[in-house]
């Protein structure tokens, strides 16, 4: 990164002064913006930084935390709960989730730092259009829909959300529906948004829930009022080396942490999804407005 940039309120005293640091993200709006920023507060906090962010799927940017090869990511408690440590059961309390995998994965040398209130899980929505005929608002409000009126239930989903058991077989289980095969559509990710927005597809889609598409496209999230879905709260990890050798990274971007919720990166990620810009700068300059850091 060749950012002119200086502390704000992090940094001060350039802690990282010295340091070279390597960060790096999955190739998704969201989590390159969160890389990006964590970037920018090195730089600003004295570091040289070496961006390797946008490698492609989660187990690329993964795996150079494990090895070393990156020394700083962001990554998610249920993505490392079932994902990388194996465990089939997702952990209802957040804070819960959160420390099993905080402990659990320091054993292959990966330091989990305190979560964010951002939390990107599924969930099902439906166009306001639509949903000012059907008034839904819980997902019990749709498993009632589809006991009443089965027909009026069509989903746009994803192939695997349609097949894992902390997606849709695991949803219709606990919510106690039974939607027909035949009304369940499979598409790739992005179509899903257009397809419920347009109203005449879907029903309703699976989404994320930072998605930035949401709000751009007026669509209605249904709460997950049983806690079905895991938490999927974003959480920078460290290799446990240059943590060791750093510390300082925990106070350095425990602020960012605290401030980054759900409707902020869906916000940001609409910047990126929905306007076009870029993902450094679309960090670069809520660091700014938010005081983290200077331009230089």
């Amino acid at each position: 990164m060749v950012d002119d940039v200086a502390p704000g309120s992090v940094g001060q005293g350039e802690p990282l002064k010295g340091a070279t640091l390597t960060v790096t993200s999955k190739n998704f709006s969201e989590n390159i913006i969160l890389g990006q920023m964590t970037g920018l507060v090195f730089k600003a906090a004295g570091a040289e930084v070496l961006d390797r962010t946008n490698l492609p799927g989660s187990i690329s940017a993964r795996e150079a935390i494990v090895n070393g090869d990156a020394d700083a990511q962001w990554d998610y408690t249920g993505t490392g709960w079932i994902t990388f440590l194996g465990h089939a059961d997702p952990i209802a309390d957040p804070r819960e989730q959160y420390e099993a995998v905080r402990d659990e994965d320091r054993a292959n040398g990966v330091v989990w730092l305190p979560p964010a209130p951002l939390d990107n899980t599924y969930a099902l929505a439906i166009s306001k259009e639509n949903n000012a005929r059907y008034g839904l608002k819980t997902l019990s409000d749709l498993a009632s829909l589809a006991e009443e009126n089965p027909g009026a239930v069509t989903l746009c989903v994803e192939n695997e959300f349609a097949s894992r058991d902390d997606g849709l077989p695991g949803m219709e289980k606990e919510y106690g529906m039974d939607i027909p095969a035949a009304d369940i559509r499979k598409m790739d990710a992005g179509i899903i948004y257009t397809q419920v927005a347009a109203s005449d597809s879907c029903l309703l889609g699976e989404v994320f829930t930072t998605d930035g598409r949401i709000e751009a496209m007026d669509l209605d999230v249904l709460e997950d009022d049983r806690d079905f879905f895991p938490n999927y709260n974003a959480s920078a990890v460290i290799h446990e080396a240059t943590f060791e050798k750093y510390p300082q990274i925990a106070e350095l971007l425990a602020p960012l942490s605290r401030k980054l919720t759900t409707e902020v990166a869906r916000t940001l990620n609409a910047k990126v999804d929905v306007e076009g810009e870029d993902p450094h700068e679309v960090a670069k300059e809520w660091l700014v407005a938010e005081g983290f850091i200077k331009e230089g």
